[in-house]
Protein backbone atom coordinates (compact mmCIF):
# COMPACT_ATOMS: atom_id res chain seq x y z
CA UNK A 1 0.00 0.00 0.00
CA UNK A 2 1.41 3.55 -1.07
CA UNK A 3 -1.40 6.69 -0.09
CA UNK A 4 0.41 10.21 -0.31
CA UNK A 5 -1.73 13.33 0.72
CA UNK A 6 0.89 16.49 0.73
CA UNK A 7 2.85 16.05 3.76
CA UNK A 8 1.82 12.77 4.41
CA UNK A 9 2.57 9.36 3.21
CA UNK A 10 1.47 5.87 4.28
CA UNK A 11 3.30 3.00 2.91
CA UNK A 12 3.40 -0.68 3.43
CA UNK A 13 5.70 -2.16 6.33
CA UNK A 14 8.96 -3.80 5.18
CA UNK A 15 11.47 -6.17 6.31
CA UNK A 16 13.82 -3.08 6.44
CA UNK A 17 11.33 -1.10 8.68
CA UNK A 18 12.27 -4.05 11.40
CA UNK A 19 14.71 -1.86 13.41
CA UNK A 20 12.20 1.17 13.00
CA UNK A 21 9.20 -0.93 14.31
CA UNK A 22 11.03 -2.66 17.22
CA UNK A 23 12.74 0.46 18.77
CA UNK A 24 9.18 1.42 19.09
CA UNK A 25 7.51 -1.49 19.95
CA UNK A 26 10.23 -2.12 23.04
CA UNK A 27 9.75 1.73 24.13
CA UNK A 28 7.23 1.55 27.16
CA UNK A 29 6.80 5.02 26.74
CA UNK A 30 5.48 4.58 23.06
CA UNK A 31 3.46 1.50 24.14
CA UNK A 32 2.06 2.23 27.22
CA UNK A 33 -1.62 3.08 26.05
CA UNK A 34 -1.68 -0.62 24.17
CA UNK A 35 -0.99 -1.86 27.78
CA UNK A 36 2.54 -2.19 27.47
CA UNK A 37 4.98 0.06 29.35
CA UNK A 38 7.44 -1.70 29.56
CA UNK A 39 7.38 -2.44 25.66
CA UNK A 40 7.34 -5.55 23.55
CA UNK A 41 10.85 -6.68 24.36
CA UNK A 42 11.07 -8.08 20.12
CA UNK A 43 14.11 -8.71 18.14
CA UNK A 44 14.17 -6.95 15.11
CA UNK A 45 14.65 -10.28 13.41
CA UNK A 46 11.37 -11.20 14.70
CA UNK A 47 9.73 -8.39 13.73
CA UNK A 48 11.31 -8.69 9.87
CA UNK A 49 10.22 -12.19 9.73
CA UNK A 50 6.14 -10.68 10.98
CA UNK A 51 6.26 -8.29 7.98
CA UNK A 52 6.97 -11.07 5.53
CA UNK A 53 3.68 -12.92 5.80
CA UNK A 54 1.76 -9.21 5.48
CA UNK A 55 -0.50 -8.84 2.52
CA UNK A 56 -3.08 -6.45 1.49
CA UNK A 57 -5.98 -8.78 2.00
CA UNK A 58 -5.57 -10.33 5.18
CA UNK A 59 -3.73 -7.59 7.41
CA UNK A 60 -1.16 -5.42 6.93
CA UNK A 61 1.30 -2.96 8.94
CA UNK A 62 2.25 0.74 7.59
CA UNK A 63 4.85 3.56 8.20
CA UNK A 64 3.58 6.97 8.72
CA UNK A 65 6.24 9.40 7.12
CA UNK A 66 5.39 13.45 7.30
CA UNK A 67 7.60 15.23 5.10
CA UNK A 68 9.54 11.84 4.43
CA UNK A 69 10.46 11.17 7.86
CA UNK A 70 9.08 8.15 9.53
CA UNK A 71 6.87 9.33 12.61
CA UNK A 72 4.39 6.40 13.53
CA UNK A 73 2.82 3.50 12.41
CA UNK A 74 -1.00 1.89 11.53
CA UNK A 75 -2.16 -1.44 10.56
CA UNK A 76 -5.65 -3.06 9.63
CA UNK A 77 -6.67 -6.32 9.31
CA UNK A 78 -9.62 -8.22 7.68
CA UNK A 79 -11.89 -9.59 9.86
CA UNK A 80 -14.01 -11.05 7.56
CA UNK A 81 -17.50 -10.26 5.85
CA UNK A 82 -15.36 -6.76 4.30
CA UNK A 83 -14.85 -5.87 8.01
CA UNK A 84 -11.60 -4.12 8.54
CA UNK A 85 -9.79 -3.67 12.40
CA UNK A 86 -7.54 -1.11 12.29
CA UNK A 87 -5.20 0.97 14.93
CA UNK A 88 -2.66 3.87 14.73
CA UNK A 89 0.21 5.24 16.63
CA UNK A 90 2.09 7.99 15.93
CA UNK A 91 5.08 7.20 18.09
CA UNK A 92 7.73 10.22 17.58
CA UNK A 93 6.24 12.28 20.09
CA UNK A 94 7.41 15.94 18.25
CA UNK A 95 4.38 14.73 15.78
CA UNK A 96 1.69 13.73 18.42
CA UNK A 97 -0.78 16.13 18.96
CA UNK A 98 -0.94 18.27 15.58
CA UNK A 99 -3.73 16.80 14.01
CA UNK A 100 -1.62 14.24 11.68
CA UNK A 101 -3.41 11.31 13.41
CA UNK A 102 -6.79 12.41 11.93
CA UNK A 103 -5.46 13.24 8.46
CA UNK A 104 -3.86 10.06 8.51
CA UNK A 105 -6.36 8.00 9.89
CA UNK A 106 -8.80 9.90 7.07
CA UNK A 107 -6.18 9.03 4.53
CA UNK A 108 -6.31 4.98 5.25
CA UNK A 109 -10.02 4.99 6.09
CA UNK A 110 -10.77 6.51 2.21
CA UNK A 111 -8.59 3.77 0.57
CA UNK A 112 -10.13 0.87 2.91
CA UNK A 113 -13.84 1.95 1.87
CA UNK A 114 -12.99 3.17 -2.28
CA UNK A 115 -9.74 0.88 -3.26
CA UNK A 116 -10.10 -2.64 -1.08
CA UNK A 117 -13.91 -2.65 -0.84
CA UNK A 118 -14.64 -2.70 3.24
CA UNK A 119 -18.05 -1.92 4.66
CA UNK A 120 -17.08 -1.17 7.92
CA UNK A 121 -14.27 -0.50 10.31
CA UNK A 122 -13.96 -1.25 13.75
CA UNK A 123 -11.46 -0.25 16.34
CA UNK A 124 -10.80 0.17 20.50
CA UNK A 125 -8.98 2.07 22.34
CA UNK A 126 -8.49 2.41 25.87
CA UNK A 127 -11.48 3.82 27.61
CA UNK A 128 -8.64 6.75 29.41
CA UNK A 129 -7.25 7.83 25.77
CA UNK A 130 -9.76 10.49 25.36
CA UNK A 131 -8.09 12.37 22.94
CA UNK A 132 -8.18 9.25 20.73
CA UNK A 133 -12.15 8.70 21.08
CA UNK A 134 -12.45 12.69 20.29
CA UNK A 135 -10.52 11.86 17.01
CA UNK A 136 -12.37 8.82 15.90
CA UNK A 137 -15.71 10.76 16.49
CA UNK A 138 -14.60 13.45 14.47
CA UNK A 139 -14.07 11.17 11.45
CA UNK A 140 -17.90 9.60 11.99
CA UNK A 141 -17.13 6.06 14.44
CA UNK A 142 -20.03 5.06 16.54
CA UNK A 143 -18.97 4.33 20.16
CA UNK A 144 -20.54 1.21 20.28
CA UNK A 145 -19.67 -0.21 24.18
CA UNK A 146 -17.56 0.03 27.28
CA UNK A 147 -15.70 -2.95 28.57
CA UNK A 148 -14.76 -2.13 32.16
CA UNK A 149 -11.77 -3.72 33.50
CA UNK A 150 -11.84 -5.99 29.76
CA UNK A 151 -8.03 -6.71 30.14
CA UNK A 152 -5.19 -6.25 32.85
CA UNK A 153 -1.90 -4.46 31.21
CA UNK A 154 1.90 -5.50 31.41
CA UNK A 155 1.84 -4.14 35.44
CA UNK A 156 -1.47 -6.53 36.04
CA UNK A 157 -3.72 -3.18 36.10
CA UNK A 158 -7.31 -3.14 34.90
CA UNK A 159 -8.31 -1.50 31.71
CA UNK A 160 -11.73 -0.51 30.52
CA UNK A 161 -11.90 -0.44 26.28
CA UNK A 162 -14.34 1.28 24.37
CA UNK A 163 -15.41 -0.37 20.73
CA UNK A 164 -16.00 1.77 17.88
CA UNK A 165 -17.60 0.75 14.27
CA UNK A 166 -17.59 3.24 11.03
CA UNK A 167 -20.19 2.77 8.11
CA UNK A 168 -18.75 4.24 4.87
CA UNK A 169 -22.34 7.03 5.39
CA UNK A 170 -20.61 8.15 8.38
CA UNK A 171 -17.46 8.50 7.40
CA UNK A 172 -15.99 12.56 7.41
CA UNK A 173 -13.09 12.31 5.67
CA UNK A 174 -10.66 15.32 7.04
CA UNK A 175 -7.43 14.53 5.31
CA UNK A 176 -7.74 17.93 4.44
Amino acid sequence: MLLQHRDLTIRSALPADAQLLADWWNDGAVMAHAGFPKGLGISPELVALSLEADADDTHRRLILEKDGVPIGEMNYRSRGNRTAEIGIKICNPAFQNRGLGRRLLSMLIYALFHDLGYRKIILDTNLKNTRAQHVYEMLGFQRLRVRENAWKDQLGELQSAVDYELLPENFRNCAG
